[in-house]
């Protein structure tokens, strides 16, 4: 079997037949990772350029490594020291990289849409590994893969977006893939934060964090991303820890156990506690070893396998 697509630039693109062949492969390459030794040659012969316009540390490792187990070669461009701090636009750049007879890349950039143009005028496979506040699919294929390894199906299952769904990515991937896999989807947070029209995704909205977690089955925590804020949208951190901040007096209140889950990076103490990002019902470790088996498996599914060895 292979994937319906040759890049993978969203998750809006993929069929749920997709997505399950990527998780049985991720299955396969799991049972390679708890291998002493830890690495296969399907990708020997191929060359893999990591095209990082935007900081992320845990992306990029989790993409390197996922290459380096397969045996693919690696080169990994970073922006800040090449020519595009010099003023060369993505088309020169990328052509001067597959002139150098690269077989795959792998994007993230700081411009929504940013990986759709690039396949739009190269040959080679695109991963999206984040553009700008739309999507970023593996992180959503990893956090569907662990909670279907918790819960064994994801269909019937409630799943709550917590925090800054307004600027999120990975809030947007993660819907289009739970729905497509049978799961309720409810969002919640500060209004700033909320999209207006969200409920047109065919998601439930709340402002009300307890409300929210008394429903669900998995509480998926979001970064509050400052950084992409253009203006304060609430009063402080502070404020927003003490009203929409996971922590285990909350939990505990519930009277019920909630998967809790988180993309990464933590910012402690605001929207989750240690001791809950650290608890029992975290999988947030999980998430992070699930992420280079869901990402060996679309980088050897678009390279045109057809299945792990």
């Amino acid at each position: 079997m292979r994937l319906s697509v040759k890049h993978l630039l969203g998750i809006k693109d993929l069929t749920k037949e997709d997505i399950e062949l990527i998780f049985q492969t991720a299955d396969n390459f799991k049972a390679v990772l708890s291998r002493p030794i830890k690495k296969v040659p399907t990708l020997r012969d191929t060359t893999i350029v990591n095209l990082f316009y935007e900081n992320s540390t845990r992306t990029r490792i989790s993409f390197e490594l996922a290459e380096k187990r397969l045996g693919a070669d690696t080169i990994n461009f970073a922006t800040s020291s090449s020519s595009v701090s010099k003023g060369e636009g993505l088309i020169d750049t990328v052509n001067n990289i597959l002139s150098m007879k690269v077989d795959m890349v792998v994007m993230r950039h700081s411009a929504s849409g940013a990986p759709h143009f690039l396949a739009n005028h190269i040959q080679v496979p695109i991963i999206n590994a984040g553009d700008g506040t739309n999507e970023h699919p593996t992180q959503a294929l990893l956090d569907a893969y662990s909670i279907r390894e918790k819960c064994q199906t994801l269909k019937g299952k409630k799943v709550a977006i917590i925090g800054d769904i307004m600027h999120s990515r990975v809030a947007l991937s993660n819907i289009f893939c739970l729905q497509k896999l049978g799961a309720e989807v409810l969002v919640v947070g500060p209004p700033t934060l909320i999209p207006k029209h969200i409920e047109s995704l065919g998601v439930q909205v709340t402002y009300d964090v307890r409300e929210a977690l008394q429903w669900c089955d998995v509480a998926n925590v979001l970064r509050i991303q400052l950084e992409r804020q253009n203006k304060p949208l609430f009063s402080s951190l502070r404020e927003y820890a003490l009203f929409y901040g996971v922590n285990k007096k909350l939990l505990d209140s519930l009277q019920k156990e909630i998967i809790i889950m988180h993309p990464g990076p933590i910012n402690r103490g605001v929207e989750i506690d240690s001791d809950v990002a650290d608890g029992p019902h975290s999988i947030i470790l999980n998430q992070v070893e699930n992420g280079v088996a869901i990402r060996m498996a679309v980088l050897y599914l678009l390279a045109g396998k057809t299945s792990a060895e």
